[in-house]
């Protein structure tokens, strides 16, 4: 931070980037040692499955057109969390 004598305003600046990084380790250190990254995206996965799962025609119609919208996210075969 410094300070133009010629003017009165004082700029103010953050190093957004460093931020980040520093936040992004705290997250991870948060988690702890025995998260598995892999178990929790299959426990995702699963929760969506079981979400959706049973619909009857009325409620695969609706999910079919909010994916087809771009409200709900496609299912594809080995897709990634967003």
């Amino acid at each position: 931070m410094h300070q133009d004598p010629r003017h009165r305003y004082v700029t103010f600046e953050v190093d957004l980037e460093r931020e980040e990084a520093r936040r992004r380790a705290e997250v991870v250190a948060a988690l702890g040692p025995h998260w598995d990254p892999a178990a929790a995206l299959r426990d995702e996965e699963a929760a969506h499955d079981l979400l959706y799962s049973g619909l009857d025609a009325r409620q695969q119609e609706i999910y079919d057109r909010l994916v087809s919208a771009g409200v709900l996210p496609r299912r594809e075969p080995g897709r990634a969390a967003d």
